[in-house]
């Protein structure tokens, strides 16, 4: 909304400010739902009360706390794109002591919500975020957005063991959606399928398969909407430019640098990045997906050791009068020599 546009007027009756959980989704605590499950636990506090319904509204001039711990003010949305590996859950605690994605984040990110879920032996791209509007906003079935997998299945699918997921199919009572599915190659005893779905439903892809006799034993999630993993590796975080978060979801930032803005580090600048070093043969940015062979050379006009090539730049000299003819090109027409 801009400067020169009014504000609606509050209705008459209308407490000022917005509604507890809703602020603590906004400062990255938790989502507005997880957020009113704390409350109603007692865990948070306004102006040193306790509160047990989430039925109320604060302001700025309010003291928040949570565990107490004081709440923040709210920051942009921010958003990463995180590649889980399998042998994670994606809660923030298990009762069974087995990993969480959280336990496996960068220690110099902020508090981040994780943007649907990826079972315990799922890997692929998670998305996290800081905003609890935004986890809420994505995670809607409504908003249509497409979600693609890579899966193996042990056994030969055909194209009519295919159709019902196509069509859509029940499970135990349960009606998950038509799914695109798409048969990329048969290996051995196992199949791989490309598959896209526009919810989320618990084990779906899982699920679905075992109900036309397949057994999936691989699954990798590759993109999320407009979000792609890319050539991101296990354990990987990226966080995405503020703009990209901005033209993707209508959100207006108060930052429109357009630049992701992390954390500084002790010692070190904001704008330094520490990365992993490139092991021989991964992937390079100008080739993906290519190994790299140890006697490449680059692909510019210079050598190594950052002298020119012999001759490189020079155009070639012109060919001089007294040379002999120029080399015939292929096909031309020659006058013949010979007498009739």
């Amino acid at each position: 909304m801009s400067a020169d546009t009014p504000k609606p007027a509050p209705q008459p009756g209308t407490p000022a400010g917005d509604r507890i959980a809703k602020v603590l989704a906004r400062a990255g605590i938790a989502s507005r739902r997880e957020a009113e499950r704390m409350i109603e636990a007692g865990r948070v506090r306004v102006n040193g009360v306790q509160i047990d319904s989430p039925a109320l509204n604060v302001t700025a001039a309010d003291n928040i706390t949570v565990d107490d711990k004081a709440v923040g003010d709210p920051e942009p949305p921010r958003m990463w794109l995180y590649h889980k590996p399998t042998g994670l859950v994606s809660t923030n605690r298990d009762d069974k002591g087995r990993g969480t994605i959280f336990d496996d984040l960068p220690e110099d990110m902020p508090r981040v919500m994780s943007i649907g879920r990826l079972d315990l032996n799922s890997e692929g791209l998670l998305l996290l975020t800081n905003d609890g509007d935004v986890k809420r906003k994505l995670e809607l079935p409504s908003n249509g957005w497409l979600r693609r997998y890579r899966v193996r299945v042990n056994g030969r699918p055909s194209d009519d063991m295919l159709e019902p997921l196509r069509r859509g199919i029940t499970v135990d009572g349960e009606t998950f959606q038509p799914m695109t599915v798409s048969l990329d190659r048969q290996q051995g005893a196992n199949a791989w399928l490309t598959v896209g779905l526009r919810e989320g439903k618990n084990r779906e892809i899982r699920r679905a398969m075992e109900a036309v006799s397949l057994s999936v034993n691989r699954l990798i999630r590759t993109s999320y909407g407009p979000f792609q993993l890319g050539e991101l590796k296990p354990g990987q975080v990226e966080e995405l430019k503020r703009k990209v978060v901005r033209d993707q979801l209508g959100i207006e930032l108060e930052d429109s640098t357009g630049t992701a803005q992390k954390k500084p580090q002790k010692g070190k600048p904001a704008h330094i990045v520490k990365r992993k070093p490139r092991k021989p043969g991964e992937p390079g940015p100008g080739r993906p997906g290519l190994p790299k062979a140890p006697d490449d050379k680059p692909a510019t006009g210079r050598t190594p050791s950052g002298k020119p090539k012999p001759g490189y730049g020079k155009s070639k000299p012109a060919r001089g009068a007294t040379d002999g003819p120029a080399p015939r090109k292929f096909g031309t027409r020659v006058k013949s020599t010979r007498k009739p």
